[in-house]
């Protein structure tokens, strides 16, 4: 588990109740294409992050381990699905680049989404690095994907020319 900083304030009032549209196009998630949606789809929704008192009495980040060691950081669309996981778990809003950063600082190899259901999805390491530095996965007007970041902060796949990503954002 990790210590958790304070909730993000733009979410004051939120009921919890999962965004129709972001769980769609996770279920749609079956090919390249449609899991890149759900991810950038995930970039701009609100995520339930569940936390548990360690024994220290401090409030942090519920982490869970793969029977090969391998550890990933739930979280969750709605109240819903948080409550089929682990009902006793409190719900922390956050951001999926809130939630990326976790993952990097307690060392986790995946963000695990609704994995409880209705139907999950696993963000692996080679998303967790780009969403964690504040980056947000978009679909192009073209059908490509790219990250959107601040000018001062350029991809690690910059092309030279200016901000456009020059590999494939999802291999």
């Amino acid at each position: 588990m990790t210590a958790l900083g304070r909730p993000n304030a733009g979410f004051a009032g939120d009921r919890g109740e999962p965004d129709a549209v972001v769980r769609a196009l996770i279920a749609a998630a079956s090919d390249v294409t449609g899991y890149a949606r759900a991810v950038a789809a995930l970039c701009g929704s609100r995520l339930l992050l569940p936390i548990a008192e360690d024994p220290e009495a401090h409030l942090s980040a519920v982490m869970v381990q793969s029977g090969s060691g391998e550890s990933g950081l739930p979280v969750f669309t709605g109240l819903d699905s948080l409550r089929a996981w682990n009902p006793t778990a409190r719900p922390v809003p956050c951001t999926l680049d809130d939630v990326a950063a976790t993952a990097v600082e307690t060392g986790c190899t995946a963000i695990l989404i609704d994995v409880a259901g209705p139907i999950g999805l696993v963000i692996d390491a080679g998303l967790i690095a780009e969403l964690a530095a504040g980056r947000r996965l978009v679909e192009l007007d073209d059908g490509g994907f790219g990250w959107l970041f601040r000018r001062d902060d350029p991809p690690s796949h910059q092309h030279p020319g200016g901000g456009e990503v020059s590999a494939p954002v999802l291999a």
